[in-house]
């Protein structure tokens, strides 16, 4: 695929950013990670060899009698039982971490929460489950969120500023007054008082945090919409006859969007780190989800572990940052002012 000349000074300049270049990177990497968190971290096998025949137990359920047990219930590979049989005329491989985010080590040789050792190599939280396995899983639903609540915010940012910029008049003085009135709202009391009448999930933290995250696009696209809209070439279309929705989406939208994008980065991070703090005043995820929030709350109700608060700090940290450095390298992309340095 060639790219144009203003494109490729784009990408140039954004390897130019060292920083920026391999945090992208490494953030892609941690994304390819924990999307597949299954594979990692997981309390079932990957692969169950008995009597000459493959089991896939990620995939689907197998009763305890399939690998000569005397239950009809799915089978817990965990039990030492279950292992013995399995041994006996097989094998079976485990994740590199072989506990799911609610699973509880029974076999703890020290009270909960344990420190790291070969088994737990971050410890365990005050519940006996896995710390790591813990972790990537919350990486995953801190990344998800961010990223859908970034993508229709943006959407619904763009949309909305497009239209008060472009048209004006009456119309951009209704829905300003209306959006400084909903910005107003204060959003934590809403959830307060909605976690009290629902249990608040992945979908509804979504949706109410999309009710009001869409604002601080729409005032950036709604400002390069009143200074281009005025320029000679959006007359000359204007007089000629062009329709009013070609001329947004070609027109003006592709200057709007260089603003746009390099608020993304930092809208994500922003989106995380409400989701983490949610979680860490108990209005974000069902009680026990696996969240960087919750980690954190294990830190401050187990100080005399710090092994659970460093590892919430630092992979927080790590998160946050990385997307930091990612939000500059794209400003610096877009900046017409910033020369590649050889």
């Amino acid at each position: 695929m060639k790219f144009s000349p203003l494109t490729q000074r784009r990408l140039a300049q954004f390897r130019a950013n060292k920083r920026g270049f391999w945090s992208f990177w490494l953030f892609l990497i941690l994304c390819f990670v924990t999307l597949g968190a299954e594979f990692i971290a997981n309390e079932r096998p990957l692969v169950v060899c008995y009597k000459s025949q493959l089991y896939c137990p990620l995939f689907k359920n197998y009763p305890e009698t399939t690998f000569g047990g005397t239950f009809e219930t799915n089978t817990n590979y965990r039990d030492a039982f279950v292992q013995e049989l399995i041994k006996k005329d097989g094998w079976m491989i485990f994740p590199p971490v072989p506990y799911s985010p609610s699973t509880v080590n029974y076999n703890l040789s020290v009270p909960a929460p344990a420190p790291p050792s070969r088994d737990n190599w971050f410890g365990t939280d005050d519940q006996g489950r896995d710390v790591l396995a813990r972790l990537i899983y919350g990486y995953r639903v801190s990344i998800l969120f961010g990223l859908c609540l970034t993508f229709f915010s943006g959407i619904i940012g763009v949309f909305m500023g497009a239209l008060q910029g472009y048209f004006g008049g009456r119309f951009d003085m209704i829905t300003q007054r209306v959006t400084e009135i909903w910005s107003g709202l204060p959003v934590l009391y809403l959830l307060m008082i909605l976690s009290s009448m629902i249990e608040p999930g992945f979908g509804w933290l979504l949706g109410i945090m999309l009710l009001f995250n869409w604002m601080v696009l729409s005032s950036v696209v709604r400002a390069e919409f009143f200074r281009t809209r005025s320029l000679d070439y959006v007359r000359a279309a204007e007089a000629l006859g062009v329709p009013t929705f070609r001329i947004i989406m070609r027109h003006i939208l592709p200057n709007a969007m260089v603003a746009t994008i390099t608020y993304l980065p930092f809208m994500l991070n922003t989106s995380i780190s409400t989701l983490t703090a949610l979680d860490f005043l108990g209005f974000g995820l069902p009680p026990g989800s696996a969240s960087l929030g919750e980690l954190i709350t294990q830190g401050k109700n187990n100080i005399h572990t710090p092994w659970l608060g460093i590892t919430a700090f630092f992979s927080t940290a790590v998160l946050l940052s990385l997307l930091i450095f990612i939000g500059e390298a794209v400003r610096d992309a877009f900046d017409p002012r910033k020369t590649i340095l050889r």
